[in-house]
């Protein structure tokens, strides 16, 4: 018995244990505190995701993820019956867009600063996976300043690559920091033996987000009431 005691607090003390416990905490929070901004968006029969940013229900999202349509339905967390959301603006470029959901008082996630990424920091992806509602995985970012093509073929420059793992209808979803604060909006996925151009599914994968700084300015000029300027920030996971 005495032995099973110490056996016991030894693994209780073991930095190991210790160090995961803090990483599954860091991200429970961050879940915990996203979560309820993270809304499900369909046009039709296709779907995707999105955030709410502001409490007036201002939600980013991807272009693609609204293309076509002037108002798209939105499905709140905890809700079953979805609403009707304008599109304001939509970019193909950088694969953005900002819809209107018609409540106040809303949950907003806060937007942090894509220019503070580093190289290995933590990551986590929310999103409506498969139809699975409030999907997390977690990941790292392994690279900056990478490249990718948008919709319209323009090149995108200063693209951030992390491997967090997501599935078709993470698009439009948040990417976020330990932090809880929104650094990308996941928009595409390209299989590994792919070549570079959108596509979706695969185990063996990259995935691209929206940097911040485009999603930002994205929200910043829509709610103003002009177009979006374009900047040149996405990210990717692969």
């Amino acid at each position: 018995m005495a032995t099973d005691v110490q056996a016991s607090a030894a693994t209780d003390t073991d930095p190991a244990s210790a160090l995961l416990d803090a990483y599954s905490q860091a991200v429970v929070r961050v879940v915990e505190r996203v979560t309820p901004s993270v809304v499900n968006v369909r046009r039709g029969q296709s779907g995707g995701s999105g955030v709410i940013v502001t409490p007036d229900g201002y939600a980013l999202t991807n272009a693609h993820v609204v293309e076509g349509v002037r108002e798209v339905a939105v499905t709140l967390r905890n809700e079953t019956e979805p609403v009707r959301a304008p599109v304001v603006g939509a970019d193909p470029a950088t694969d953005l867009a900002v819809v209107r959901i018609p409540r106040s008082g809303l949950p907003a996630a806060e937007l942090a600063e894509s220019e503070t990424l580093r190289v290995g920091q933590l990551v986590i992806a929310i999103g409506d996976p498969l139809g699975f509602q409030s999907t997390v995985t977690t990941g790292v970012v392994s690279a900056l300043g990478r490249s990718l093509r948008g919709n319209d073929g323009r090149l995108i420059d200063n693209v951030i690559q992390t491997d967090a793992a997501l599935n078709p209808g993470n698009s439009g979803g948040p990417l976020v920091d330990t932090h809880a604060k929104v650094v990308g909006v996941n928009t595409a996925i390209i299989p590994a033996s792919a070549p570079r151009r959108r596509r979706s599914g695969g185990s063996s994968q990259r995935s691209f987000t929206s940097g911040r700084r485009v999603a930002f300015a994205s929200s910043r000029s829509w709610r103003a009431g002009r177009r979006s300027a374009r900047a040149s920030s996405l990210a990717t996971c692969s």
